[in-house]
């Protein structure tokens, strides 16, 4: 059994219907069992409970990105037992570094709704870690996951060191040098529509793909596809309550 803990297989600008009900059926038939859907904004949130509802093995999170964060105000999701965690949230100051305020701000009222609604957090931080690591100690409740980690190896031994929080591994790992978090830490991520791993980088991600990048794990580790889809499914259970 493996699970996808981090996509965007609900959004109409990447997956149309079909090809979402499609992506589905492919994740099963790969023995990805569940998969959690990512909101990025209250409507983006909203669309990913609505298709989450829709299918058993499918959950979904509320967030709203850092790049966002000059658009929307927090509002409280919408009751649902599909609803596993809020994000992805965070900071990223790569493309706009002049909304650090604004994206700081948000960021601290979305850990506030997390720890009122005692729900993990999907992190979502680039080029922002020393704040990352500044602000979370206000939260000392907080547990969750950095999603699609792509620092330094410092970087990740602060996280492992200072903080319980997971670490998502995606395609990246399969392509590039970065440091890779020891297995009891690791929950395996696609991002689609985004970071495809090998052998199928270049195309459009999706779910079923956690296999490919379960594999390259397994041999990274030089353990089994079996060990690899039963420590970090029991991660995501942990984290995620499904």
């Amino acid at each position: 059994m493996l699970i996808d803990s981090h996509c965007h297989l609900h959004d109409r600008e990447f997956f149309t219907k079909e090809e979402a009900e499609q992506a589905i059926k492919k994740a099963a038939a790969a023995d990805v069992t569940k998969i959690i859907c990512i909101g990025t904004d209250p409507d983006d949130s909203e669309a990913a409970r609505i298709f989450a509802e829709k299918h058993d093995n499918v959950f979904y999170t509320y967030g709203i990105h850092p790049s966002e964060c000059q658009k929307f105000a927090v509002k409280k999701p919408i009751s649902s037992n599909k609803l596993v965690a809020i994000g992805e949230i965070g900071l990223d100051y790569h493309y706009a570094p002049e909304t650090r305020e604004d994206q700081i701000k948000l960021f601290e009222e979305l850990l506030q709704l997390a720890t009122d609604k005692n729900l993990p957090v999907s992190f979502h931080i680039r080029e922002a870690f020393d704040d990352f690591f500044g602000i979370i100690q206000n939260f000392p409740k907080i547990r969750g996951v950095v999603h699609s980690f792509s620092d330094s190896k410092k970087t990740l031994k602060r996280i492992l060191n200072e903080t319980d929080f997971y670490v998502g591994l995606n395609g990246l790992a399969t392509y590039s040098t970065l440091p890779t978090p020891p297995l009891e830490k690791i929950l395996l991520e696609t991002d689609a529509p985004f970071l495809a791993p090998t052998p199928y980088r270049g195309t459009k991600n999706e779910p079923a793909y956690i296999k490919e990048i379960a594999g390259w794990l397994a041999e990274k580790t030089a353990t089994t596809l079996d060990e690899v889809a039963k420590i970090t499914s029991e991660n995501v259970q942990n984290l995620f309550g499904i």
